[in-house]
């Protein structure tokens, strides 16, 4: 695990070597082990290097047997041993027992295709200096976050840069400090923004599953890998006897046991959700030990947050290496400023991933698995049961006339103005909004009247356009799946890939700590998706296609509770404790750059502190203009 980022000039100019230290030493955090330096003819790389396997000898950029390739990679491969044995096979040798050097040697065997033999999570730069070639590529689901800016101009005149984190580019001094609007809006939409935009004009992501080439002057990319059509290089699993359950039970476990391969202890992070539970669950049924870390609330006010009992009960049932670790709600507002400072890019989440992984780090762990992405695969959420439904009224309500619909909307809008899921259902009805697909108004922050209301921007329905095409084109690409196998894709594509790994990712990474989610190898995504959706919903447990794949059970109390994440009381705190410090900034700044209208922003505070909207939007409002104050 480490940070990358780089220099190409398609000219093959001089290198700025100090320029390229700045930026690497930009991303330290994400790798305090060590440093490491590739500068060519028109290319440079760096590396900031988390030492998890080969201890000694993997240190950053990787090269082959003569020395033409050149590679920085952010991740981990977890059949690098697979793979090595293939290559050595062929002939090829090997100076270390990191999984990045077989990065170098998969190419030598495949070319562009050697992304497709790797299962893990990664974003890693390939120079090739035979062909003056550089290969920027992103793992499937989007677990590792790879950025790159290409200004405009003549080709003498461009500069391209990429790096693991957005403000690396950003303070480089090449690129204009300007936010971009249509992140903003997606923002503003959703409380994240979306890919491919980022919140800094002129940085694109490098999308999941994709790879992009640097070579005769220009920049091309190519998709490898989606969930609608898997890669035909998709690592096989042993036949089982017993169907398909019995054929996922395997790919579970090979999933869960491939994601602990380190030369450190791996730990887990346990909520006693069913999901983390099922991490300890597969790896004491394999005879693995698991070393477990739990957050611990230790006021009275936080009691109705504390889930130490569930966490507990499952160290209890297998045996665990268990840490608790306690926490007060001094230590969570301690840590707020350092929190907001570690965001790379705004988000209304991730300051709990921020807390636990600082106490986990801490106590010395450098790697820890994590229960992400079970919901998506698995149906976890109330969304696999309400959108599909709410499609069925939307296609009903499209064929209505619109005189029609009026009197509906006449008769919801009596009800929308002291909730914001009401305004959410008048919003189903009008139609008004064009992102007004049962799915993202599910997980939408601001309607589109609210919008309206906060966002100045001169164009900002040609904005509104541009996200509304790739929203729709992700519903009719997922077409081809059953109702729920829908809600699987575009929760994976949208929520999970622009908060919950994005913020996992940032959050962690500002601590050194390593987070791995097995529920999102390859392999068990393909194999997820192939399931029919109606199976996920079956029993009587959330996720019982899980539960009942593990191959042990997990205590009662864990399967029976009421689902929820891993909160925080943001409610009682910003009417409390972070009132004066929220209220300063909302009403008190400029919010020329962002093109976001105060009054708008007044409104906002105003319903929220009459109980008429959620903490969400005030505290969403908060965050992208500190984030804009200290990096803008």
């Amino acid at each position: 695990m480490c940070g990358i980022c780089g220099i190409f000039d398609f000219k093959g100019n001089p290198i700025d070597r100090e320029l390229l230290e700045r930026m690497t030493d930009r991303i330290r955090h994400r790798g305090p082990d060590g440093d490491g330096y590739f500068v060519g003819k028109g290319v440079g790389l760096g590396n900031r290097r988390l030492s998890i396997i080969d201890l000694e000898g993997g240190g950053q950029p990787q090269t082959n047997e003569d020395g033409s390739l050149q590679v920085v990679f952010n991740g981990e491969i977890y059949n690098f041993q697979e793979l090595r044995r293939q290559l050595e096979g062929r002939g090829h040798v090997f100076g270390t027992r990191t999984d990045t050097e077989v990065i170098v040697h998969l190419y030598e065997e495949h070319g562009e295709r050697c992304v497709e033999y790797l299962r893990g999570m990664f974003g890693f730069a390939l120079w090739d200096i035979r062909r003056k070639r550089l290969l920027l590529a992103r793992d499937p689901m989007g677990i590792k976050p790879l950025y790159y800016y290409q200004s405009q101009g003549t080709q003498s005149e461009q500069a391209f840069l990429f790096s693991s984190e957005v403000r690396t580019l950003l303070q480089t001094g090449i690129l204009p400090r300007k936010v971009d609007p249509t992140g903003v809006l997606s923002y503003l939409a959703f409380g994240s923004v979306y890919e491919p935009w980022t919140i800094v004009e002129g940085v694109k992501a490098v999308p999941p599953g994709h790879l992009l080439t640097l070579e005769n002057g220009s920049l091309s990319g190519r998709e490898y890998w989606n969930a609608l059509q898997p890669s035909s290089c998709s690592v096989p699993e042993p036949a089982q006897k017993g169907g398909a359950g019995a054929q996922l039970s395997s790919t579970l476990r090979n999933a869960v046991l491939s994601h602990l391969v380190s030369d450190v202890p791996v730990g887990v992070f346990l909520s006693g959700g069913i999901d983390s539970s099922a991490l300890v669950a597969v790896m004491s049924h394999n005879g693995v030990r698991a070393n477990t870390f739990s957050l611990v609330f230790t006021g009275a006010e936080e009691k109705e947050f504390n889930e130490a009992q569930y966490s507990r009960a499952v160290a209890r049932r297998f045996g665990t290496e268990h840490h608790e670790i306690p926490v007060s709600q001094q230590d969570m507002l301690a840590v707020l400023p350092d929190a907001l400072c570690a965001m790379d890019q705004p988000t209304i989440d991730g300051i709990n991933t921020y807390l636990v992984s600082a106490k986990t780090r801490a106590v010395g762990a450098k790697v820890a698995l994590s229960g992400l992405g079970a919901d998506e695969m698995f149906a976890g959420y109330s969304n696999f049961r309400h959108v599909p439904r709410m499609e069925t009224i939307a296609k009903g309500l499209g064929q209505l006339p619109k005189l029609a619909r009026r009197p509906l909307s006449s008769f919801a809008a009596l009800f929308a103005a002291r909730d914001d899921r009401n305004r959410k259902v008048v919003e189903l009805v009008t139609g008004d909004d064009s992102m007004v697909h049962p799915y993202f108004l599910a997980r939408m922050l601001f309607g589109a009247a609210e919008r309206k209301a906060l966002f100045e921007a001169v164009n900002s329905q040609e904005l509104g356009q541009d996200l509304d095409r790739v929203l729709q084109a992700s519903i009719a690409e997922s077409r081809s799946f059953d109702p729920v196998n829908r809600v699987s894709y575009l929760e994976s594509r949208w929520y999970m890939r622009n908060t919950l790994l994005r913020d996992a990712d940032f959050m962690s990474m500002a601590h050194g700590l390593e987070l791995r989610v097995p529920f999102l190898d390859r392999a068990l995504v393909e194999a997820c998706f192939r399931i029919p959706g109606n199976r996920k919903l079956q029993g009587d447990s959330p996720k019982s296609l899980l539960l009942a794949s593990l191959g042990v059970e997990l205590p009662p109390e864990i399967v029976n509770r009421p689902k929820r994440g891993f909160t925080l009381p943001w409610e009682r705190w910003l009417r409390g404790e972070m009132r004066a410090t929220v209220e300063n900034t909302l009403l008190k700044s400029a919010w020329d750059q962002t093109a976001i209208n105060p009054s708008g922003v007044r409104a906002t505070w105003g319903r929220f502190l009459a109980g008429e909207t959620s903490w969400s939007r005030p505290w969403s409002l908060f965050v992208l203009q500190r984030w804009c104050e200290q990096n803008m």
